[in-house]
């Protein structure tokens, strides 16, 4: 019995390979599955999806023309290959910017290292500005009011800016229940908020791709979250058809809002930056420390 154990481990088991696993192998791991969990959602998401669908049917083709050894079509398949690479990039640009833009969303460095230590932080608008948002939003939802309002956060959107009108002037209920008056100039489109002042209105947004997105919403609610997935912005929506106010941030969008919503998620995005992070607050620290020392060794 024992003589038959050993040959079964000399058969089977001696010869096996057993990687050496580090941490970084599972750090490695898992950056790259949720890598690829990204890219099948983004794929689902977009038309990508149809281009992947697409894709597999000429997969498959290909390799029953190789089985039954159809030297034609398997030459005009590796010769179009690259066509069609380039052919992907250029229908898929749009995508393919998009994503490239959320990678830059966010400024690490600076969330890292306070540079602006010295620089007096305070909100992106006051409480005014808040104030005037909520009651003109509601307001125009009590009167089925169509309107697009765009908050700008750290992505500056001029881009989107420039295919509007430009304005400068400051936020208020008043203004914005006159500008997204019926049969007004510049009820058309959406507007942009910088800061306390209205900069841009009239303003064409990107449309979302995203199929997940209810066929009930209409132009002005794809326009919102479409603008929500390539940048930071909070956009808010008033339905001209039943009055009810969404909310798109992140390209989320979150329907029927109530006022103390919408102020909470204003308020949000007012402070968020006020708040330093860990590492930040680390560094500031440290500088302060070092700071401390200088001063006592000077006394």
């Amino acid at each position: 019995m024992g003589q038959r154990i050993t040959q079964f481990f000399e058969k089977y088991i001696t010869n096996w390979y057993f990687p050496e696993l580090r941490v970084t192998d599972v750090i490695e791991v898992i950056i790259i599955a949720l890598f690829l969990y990204r890219v099948i959602v983004w794929i689902k998401n977009t038309k990508a999806w149809m281009l992947l669908k697409g894709m597999a049917v000429l997969g498959v083709f290909m390799i029953v023309a190789t089985v039954l050894q159809m030297h034609t079509i398997l030459w005009l398949g590796r010769n179009l290959v690259n066509v069609l690479a380039t052919a992907a990039i250029v229908v898929f640009q749009p995508e393919l910017r998009r994503a490239l833009e959320k990678l830059g969303e966010k400024d690490f460095l600076s969330s890292v290292v306070a540079f602006d230590a010295n620089k007096k932080e305070k909100g992106r608008f006051t409480e005014k500005t808040i104030d005037g948002i909520v009651e003109a939003t509601f307001a125009m939802g009590e009167a089925k009011t169509g309107a697009l309002i765009v908050v700008e956060q750290a992505i500056k959107l001029t881009e989107y800016e420039k295919t509007g009108i430009e304005m400068d002037c400051i936020v208020s209920s008043q203004i914005l229940l006159n500008i997204f008056e019926h049969n007004t100039p510049l009820h058309d489109g959406a507007i942009i908020i910088r800061g306390d002042r209205i900069v841009s209105a009239t303003c064409y947004l990107p449309l979302s791709d995203n199929m997940g997105l209810s066929k009930d919403l209409g132009t002005r609610h794809r326009a919102a979250v479409g603008l929500s997935e390539v940048s930071d912005a909070l956009v808010i929506i008033v339905s001209e058809e039943n009055g009810k106010i969404s909310v798109a941030l992140g390209g989320q969008l979150v329907r029927d809002v109530t006022p103390e919503y919408l102020r909470g998620r204003l308020t949000y995005i007012q402070n968020k930056n006020n708040e330093p992070s860990r590492l930040s607050k680390l560094w500031k620290g440290r500088l302060k420390d070092e700071r401390d020392s200088d001063k006592e060794s000077g006394s």
